[in-house]
């Protein structure tokens, strides 16, 4: 029986025939993209996903949320961003979360597709630090609302620190990361989180979304439509005000094909940092953020005891 990659691929071919040249280019990016999502997922399924027992988490969404129940509608998630007060602003001095010095868990957040592979590799890496890894199981094919997986932060925090935890790290990849700054703003992750990185995350969209619901708008799902450039829940995230945030460490690269424009990354408030600013000779795509050496020289040392700063060169290898 085919899977639902191979059935939207199929659905994809069939449209194909009958586009125009321009929409024809549009598509096969598309397609691009759903492969990539595709084949994240079963590598991890392959894998295991490099799970460990009691590693992985999967909590319904409305679990550990701290307002009335129900999540917001995005649509209404630019009433509750208003809200947020300066304290928590990267590098604010007057940031009243956890204590910097005092480490605890960290939790990571899978992109689009909800594809675990490639972030167990980072987890690993963290592991074997010294620190334990929680990397979210994202409801379904990974393609919901962005709300409920921002829930499901929320209760993967909320649960740690309950346990004792002293703190929490956040690592969002993707369209994990606006799941991560969609928590910041709605469950006061300021004063939950000791520091959030993000990888390849489109806060301000990306045109393959745009064009997915323009051209294939039934293959558009939830979370697709809320990455469109413009769309309610971004529109409400306030991606470009700065305060309201833990510190936060965006990094991204200037090769990225599915966050387009690559600088949709960028994110006030934050240590924005494309890693060829950095690297200048490292070549690394959307789907090997997670992975590359450097990349994951650069989360480790922002996760550590010293002071979130700007990468440095020591990284490239």
């Amino acid at each position: 029986m085919s899977g639902p990659g191979e059935r939207l691929r199929s659905r994809l071919g069939s449209r194909f025939a009958v586009m125009s040249r321009r929409s024809r280019v549009l598509s096969a990016a598309i397609a691009l993209v759903v492969a990539l999502a595709v084949g994240t997922a079963a590598v991890a399924a392959a894998s295991g996903g490099g799970r460990e027992p009691g590693q992985s988490h999967q909590a319904s969404p409305a679990a550990g949320h701290s307002s009335p129940a129900g999540r917001p509608d995005p649509a209404g998630a630019a009433g509750h961003a208003s809200q947020a007060g300066p304290a928590g602003r990267t590098g604010d001095a007057a940031h009243t979360g956890p204590a910097q010095d005092r480490l605890g868990p960290v939790v990571l957040v899978p992109g689009y597709g909800g594809g675990t592979g490639s972030l167990e590799v980072l987890a690993g890496q963290i592991r074997a630090s010294g620190r334990k890894a929680i990397v979210l199981r994202l409801p379904g094919t990974g393609t919901g609302s962005l709300v409920a997986d921002a829930a499901l932060l929320n209760a993967a925090v909320n649960r740690a620190l309950r346990s004792g935890a002293p703190s929490v790290d956040v690592i969002g990849y993707s369209a994990g990361g606006v799941a991560a700054l969609l928590w910041a703003r709605l469950d006061d992750g300021a004063a939950k989180a000791r520091r959030v990185i993000t990888l390849g995350s489109p806060f301000h969209g990306t045109q393959l979304a745009a064009a997915a619901q323009a051209l294939l708008p039934r293959d558009c799902p939830a979370a697709c439509q809320q990455l469109v450039p413009g769309s309610s829940l971004l529109a409400g995230l306030d991606n470009a005000g700065p305060a309201g945030l833990p510190p936060w460490l965006s990094l991204w690269s200037s090769d990225d094909q599915v966050v387009t424009p690559p600088i949709s990354a960028r994110l006030a408030g934050a240590v924005d940092v494309p890693v060829q600013s950095i690297c200048p000779a490292l070549t690394v795509s959307h789907t090997q953020l997670p992975a590359n050496p450097a990349v994951v020289s650069m989360v480790l040392a922002a996760i550590g005891r010293a002071p979130l700063a700007r990468p440095t060169a020591a990284a490239c290898g």
